[in-house]
């Protein structure tokens, strides 16, 4: 069992490219492992197979905790969260022009922004950092 948790996880890794499935921070930025993260987590009826898994940093790990869907702040109505397998980045999301800021474009970009926090004043700092370098 250990060695297809090994692979699965070098095969998401891969397809991932070493990057957070919501935030896009490389691993190597990181400067810490990238997290397996199920993207429907168990408690929720996510099985623990490549189809339900995803890297995320900690910080977007942590926000998203079990939560499948949060509130739209344009709409008020529950969104489903963005889902890195399935779904395209650049459909739900946009950067800002200084790079520091992601936008939502979609109900489910705006309410993962909202819900991860992908904008907190600690994640634009290091964007800013991370741009001048």
């Amino acid at each position: 069992m250990g060695n297809l948790v090994s692979t699965i996880s070098e095969q998401v890794t891969k397809q991932a490219r070493h990057r957070c499935g919501y935030c896009l921070t490389l691993e190597i930025v990181s400067g810490v492992p990238l997290i397996l993260e199920q993207i429907i987590p168990k408690i929720k009826g996510g099985l623990e197979v490549e189809e339900n898994l995803w890297l995320a940093c900690h910080l977007c790990s942590e926000a998203k905790g079990t939560l499948t869907e949060a509130v739209d702040p344009q709409t008020g109505l529950s969104a489903p969260l963005f889902n890195p397998r399935t779904q395209f980045w650049i459909s739900h999301f946009a950067w800002s022009h200084d790079g520091q800021y992601i936008i939502g474009l979609t109900a489910s970009g705006r309410a993962t922004v909202e819900a991860l926090s992908l904008n907190s004043e600690w994640r634009r700092r290091l964007r800013a950092i991370w741009a001048q370098c």
